[in-house]
């Protein structure tokens, strides 16, 4: 019987019919809509929908299907940790032409069989790897929304076809095994999606598609700021400890930080460039194994408020100041130390820098602790 295909055009009444496109894979249908790469079939995660589905994709038992998610959180629910790099990987490409697989921890693991049986696990989970994409097109999103079991969704062909990039294609290819088709006009890319691995070892990728491998390394990058008032005592200190605990905890050498997609820098907010670290900060970083002599002060500015991922300030009154700046960088904008300001120990004898110094490595390592790498 071939499929009924509906058209979605932006009008009254498409909530209904996508709405009967959700209530159609809940009882077990396949249906094919539109995302902003190929058509893909929406197929409820249990046992009966998926055996139906490798029928039509003449697909091997054993090779699971990507997760589908109408809304980017939703990921949280099957992988609950993810690296800092990743989560600044999804907030960029999500949603978007992007799968991840990702690397599942046997706790993490545990966790699902609190919320899933073991035969969605077992659907969803293979290798200690789990797939997601959360597609960018307004169709795809209210559908997958409105459907209460979780959605896997392949490209709309057969083995061995080039997949689906309107309904029309649809229909000639699979449209004697699907239920329903949502028309919702040509798919903005026309390719598939790039396919990335992701976990300890950093992102790879599995599949070319719209995303190329260096425009994913340049969306994962995490940016760490540090702010004092001169930038060049108590920020550069924090600047070059950082990079030193930061490197301990990847296992690597403080200049390979950038390789593996982590930045460190620092800034001032006096209107000051160029100066170099006090002589008494480059001692009290020397004697902890950190060189800073090469230092150059810059002031903050906008647009390195809005580049960085993490903003660590040396007192409440600098965090403030770079609040100034962006209201909306209040999220990523913390004391260092937590619960004090750290004091500024310019014009003063060693000895106060010496303790400057042990006060932000102790902040440093704490703040590193806390991230996940």
């Amino acid at each position: 019987m071939t499929a009924e295909v509906i058209k979605i055009s932006g009008g009254q009444g498409d909530v209904d019919r996508i709405k009967k496109a959700a209530e159609l894979v809940e009882a077990g249908s396949l249906v094919a809509f539109p995302t902003e790469t190929v058509y893909g079939l929406a197929c409820k995660v249990s046992p009966a929908s998926v055996a139906r589905l490798n029928r039509l994709k003449d697909r091997d038992v054993s090779k699971h299907y990507t997760l589908h998610i109408g809304q980017i959180d939703e990921y949280r629910k099957y992988v609950p940790k993810v690296s800092v790099r990743v989560e600044k990987l999804i907030r960029e490409a999500w949603p978007g032409p992007l799968t991840l697989v990702f690397d599942v921890d046997a706790a993490a693991l545990e966790v699902q069989k609190g919320r899933l049986d073991s035969e969605a696990r077992q659907i969803l989970y293979q290798d200690h790897s789990i797939g997601i994409r959360c597609p960018d097109h307004p169709v795809a999103s209210l559908l997958l929304r409105l459907v209460h079991d979780p959605v896997v969704a392949p490209s709309a062909n057969r083995a061995g076809q080039t997949p689906a990039t309107d309904a029309d294609q649809v229909l000639s290819l699979v449209g004697d095994e699907v239920d329903m088709i949502l028309d919702g006009g040509p798919c903005k890319y026309a390719q598939s999606s790039t396919i990335a691995l992701v976990g300890p070892r950093g992102i790879k990728v599995l599949r070319d598609g719209v995303y190329a491998r260096d425009q994913l390394q340049k969306m994962a990058e995490v940016t760490f700021l540090f702010v004092c008032t001169g930038n060049t005592c108590r920020s550069p200190m924090a600047e070059g400890l950082f990079r030193k605990s930061l490197a301990e905890k990847l296992g690597c050498h403080v200049d390979e930080l950038e390789d593996r997609g982590y930045k460190v820098m620092s800034a001032g907010t006096m209107d000051m460039a160029g100066a170099p670290a006090s002589a008494a900060s480059i001692k009290a970083c020397a004697v902890k194994g950190v060189d800073i002599a090469n230092h150059a002060s810059r002031p903050l500015t906008r647009a390195l408020v809005d580049a960085s991922d993490f903003i660590f300030c040396m007192t409440r009154s600098h965090c403030e100041q770079v609040l100034f700046y962006s209201a909306e960088a209040e999220r990523k904008c913390l004391v260092l130390a937590r619960d004090r300001d750290i004091p500024d120990p310019i014009g003063q004898p060693q000895e106060r820098f010496d303790a400057c110094a042990d006060l932000i490595e102790t902040a440093v390592k704490t703040r590193v602790s806390e991230l996940i790498l």
